[in-house]
């Protein structure tokens, strides 16, 4: 068999799956980076509640929710979080409030964040944070429409 022999059966057997429409993966429940399992960049998401500040977790405080790891500040946060952890995870999984009420998904930093309602919601930085901030209880209501469908 020749190389244009070989090229040309690689070319028909692959030719039907470029026919095919890209399959989109999901995006998972809670928004981590490409290069861990950390949700919240490793802020303690009890703190806002009890400190009103994103406060950096450690390793040491750590459990796991969703298929995410989450930090805490301390071990009486982590059993906080434990004992009910969707009073303290941020909403639509940590992606960003604003986002998911446009339909889609982008990080939600840490540091761009607000309680509403008992909830705690990040956005993707202090730009969108502004313009979500125009119309709180509009955005949740379309964002609460859209999730979960957007991770799917």
């Amino acid at each position: 068999m020749n190389l244009r022999t070989i090229l040309a059966a690689a070319a028909i057997a692959v030719a039907p799956a470029m026919l095919l429409p890209p399959v989109a993966a999901a995006e998972p429940p809670i928004y981590t980076s490409a290069f861990d399992d950390i949700a919240v960049q490793g802020y303690d998401p009890v703190a806002y509640f009890a400190e009103g500040k994103p406060v950096k977790g450690t390793k040491a405080f750590a459990t796991t929710w969703n298929g995410a790891e989450f930090r805490f500040a301390s071990a009486a946060n982590r059993d906080a979080f434990k004992k009910n952890p969707e009073a303290y995870a941020p909403q639509y999984g940590g992606y960003c409030a604003w986002a998911v009420s446009q339909g889609y998904t982008a990080k939600g930093d840490a540091k761009h964040w607000k309680i509403v309602g008992g909830k705690l919601y990040l956005n993707y930085n202090t730009s969108v944070q502004k313009k979500w901030e125009g119309d709180i209880p509009g955005f949740i209501s379309a964002a609460n429409t859209n999730w979960p469908d957007v991770i799917n």
